[in-house]
């Protein structure tokens, strides 16, 4: 049994494909399912059930997999060690992070960590929170970029800064110069939201629930470069975080004055998982990337 056998099974199991797996794993897919038969035949049974273009593991590839996953994860935590003790911010690191987050916060912030650690490799994981709680448990991640809370219970939650929430409304609507709205005063505007699974979703109909709010949710998106289109078109108005302000035509961005419109941003990470230099050397510079003041919220130019 190999190592790389061990990684191309956990990628096959968590891909749901050879073809995908190969492609993860930058490798010939022929190569990959011979070594991932090879595993099978010294195990002496097969850890995946092939439909088609799809595989699902056996019941015995479900037992097997944590396991897999536990000796790779041992694997990476022993080399960081090594790499720790020569004294080197070297290696890689693979970040998750939701996508309400990454094409906004993340570009300008990696670029800089970059420059700064040019020998460190950061690999990032775009997904809904919860796909990437469970990578983290899983070890497939080292940390995530989440909008807290989380529901994780052997995970460590910090805190980075607090966003503000805008209303964005078309133009020409009765809003578009106000310097600031509740939430109340769209009760009868169609409203368009973000797919179930986001967790911006949650947190705006929380947020809607608190104001004694039923928002009249007329379209949903799984992005807001869509949901600006829509309400610059006309279509309706929404709620969106600061860091996805968009200052194009036909959209106007308006505080929200209710005292709950902010949203928490923070990281999660395993208890358990070992620290490696990179690793808090990523922290910091995330910590240090936030805005400071007595309240941490993000600041940014309003734009109307």
């Amino acid at each position: 049994m190999q190592i790389h056998q061990l990684k191309y099974f956990c990628a096959v199991a968590r891909t749901g494909s050879f073809t995908r797996a190969a492609q993860q794993e930058h490798i010939a897919q022929p190569s990959l399912s011979q070594q991932v038969r090879k595993l099978e035949d010294e195990l002496g049974s097969r850890l995946f059930d092939r439909l088609g273009r799809t595989v699902r593991l056996t019941q015995l590839g479900e037992a097997f997999l944590p396991r897999a996953e536990a000796i790779l994860r041992q694997v990476a935590d022993a080399k960081t060690e090594i790499q720790e003790m020569a004294g080197t911010e070297r290696g890689k690191l693979v970040i998750g992070s939701i996508p309400t987050i990454a094409p906004y916060f993340l570009p300008s912030y990696l670029a800089s960590f970059a420059r700064k650690f040019p020998q460190i490799q950061v690999n990032v994981v775009e997904e809904v929170t919860s796909e990437l709680l469970t990578r983290l448990q899983n070890g497939v991640i080292d940390l995530a970029l989440v909008a807290l809370p989380v529901p994780a219970m052997n995970c460590l939650c910090q805190e980075l800064f607090r966003e503000r929430l805008y209303l964005v409304v078309p133009q020409n609507h009765r809003f578009a110069s106000q310097r600031a709205v509740r939430l109340q005063q769209i009760e009868n505007d169609p409203f368009l939201l973000l797919k179930d699974g986001h967790c911006f979703r949650d947190n705006t109909l929380s947020m809607c629930g608190r104001a004694r709010l039923q928002p009249n949710v007329v379209f949903e998106s799984g992005q807001f470069a869509t949901i600006l289109a829509m309400v610059a078109a006309g279509t309706g108005v929404s709620i969106v975080p600061e860091m996805a302000i968009d200052p194009r035509e036909g959209c106007s961005f308006v505080p929200l004055a209710d005292e709950s419109a902010y949203r928490r941003i923070g990281v999660v990470q395993l208890k358990q998982h070992f620290r490696s230099r990179l690793h808090c050397a990523f922290l910091k510079h995330l910590q240090q990337s936030r805005t400071p003041g007595s309240i941490p919220l993000r600041t940014r130019r309003s734009v109307a």
